[in-house]
């Protein structure tokens, strides 16, 4: 069952350090961007994942292709895809060794959350950290 108690949540967001956010866009208008500042703005370390953008930067941090292409250890990867693409993200981010995975409001890949949890992954399904976070007090 993905993660919807309060507390289940606060854990969680404190215990990342690392955020890998999939479908990062260096544009203003998108909520990827936004959320992607917001992130770094709580201290939250983020790498930029879009293949159309590798080796760019957003917001100072260089954008990489691919999960397999992050240097670091995943502590939860925040996805910005929609339901149908999602699936193939999570199943990345199971093979990239991530903690946990996130995706956004209205995306709601369940058969591929299944696979994350029964791979050991945390999940979070249909919220924003950028709403969470505030709405916990974290």
């Amino acid at each position: 069952m993905p993660i919807t108690q309060d507390d289940d949540l606060r854990q969680l967001l404190r215990e990342t350090r690392h955020i890998a956010m999939v479908g990062a866009s260096d544009r203003p208008d998108r909520a990827s961007f936004g959320v992607m500042r917001f992130l770094l703005s709580r201290g939250y370390e983020v790498t930029p994942v879009n293949p159309q953008l590798a080796g760019q930067a957003i917001h100072g941090r260089t954008v990489v292709a691919s999960l397999d292409e992050v240097s670091q250890p995943i502590d939860l990867v925040d996805i910005f895809r929609n339901t149908a693409a999602a699936g193939q993200v999570i199943d990345e981010a199971i093979a990239a060794g991530a903690k946990a995975v996130w995706t956004q409001l209205g995306v709601t890949p369940h058969e591929a959350i299944e696979r994350a949890e029964t791979a050991g992954l945390k999940a979070v399904v249909d919220r924003c950290p950028a709403i969470e976070i505030p709405r916990l007090g974290l």
